[in-house]
């Protein structure tokens, strides 16, 4: 779950059932009371994989949905401080782990380093702000932890194939959906 319709689709779906309880959903968890006389887990999973998530039993998968979810909280909803804090000092703090732990996990769960999914995020973000058009790339780089806007745009063109002013120009603009960026 990355965004609040996805904690609002899990909670109706959930309900919905009218034998599962729902006692709180948030970004990446959702815990549940339900009667396993008439509910299991694994019609728990069927639910919501119908909808796009699935229940993780596996420890490493779970961690690997706690660090995505924290990477983008990090850089979606940061309060633009992401250029005063550094990525791996976040994510440790957040997550309780060492960032060498936390990104060892992730490699070997996702075939993914880390490092690459955070800037996959950013570039997603950057995508965004570009569109609203709100922001100059100069304060863009500063937002984002860029210490130049050249590196942004070298980094941006590097993951998306545009140059920054030639995304800015496309009549129609090519964003991800943030789940589908492992894929």
């Amino acid at each position: 779950m990355v965004s609040d319709s996805c904690i609002k689709l899990v909670r109706q779906e959930l309900e919905r059932t009218g034998f599962i309880e729902v006692i709180n959903v948030s970004l990446g968890e959702a815990e549940i009371q339900l009667d396993t006389q008439v509910f299991n887990l694994d019609v728990v999973n069927e639910i919501l994989k119908k909808n796009g998530f699935e229940l993780l039993r596996d420890t490493n998968k779970k961690l690997v949905e706690k660090i995505k979810t924290t990477v983008i909280q990090f850089v979606f909803y940061g309060n633009n401080n992401t250029s005063l804090i550094k990525n791996s000092d976040y994510l440790s703090e957040k997550l309780q782990q060492s960032y060498q732990h936390l990104s060892k996990v992730f490699s070997e769960t996702t075939g993914m380093t880390l490092e690459k999914y955070i800037i996959l995020i950013k570039a997603e973000k950057i995508k965004e702000m570009i569109s609203y058009d709100e922001y100059t790339l100069s304060e863009i780089a500063y937002f984002m932890g860029y210490s130049s806007v050249q590196y942004l745009s070298n980094q941006f063109k590097q993951i998306t194939g545009y140059t920054v002013s030639d995304y800015k120009n496309l009549g129609k603009k090519d964003r991800k959906s943030l789940n589908s960026l492992l894929d």
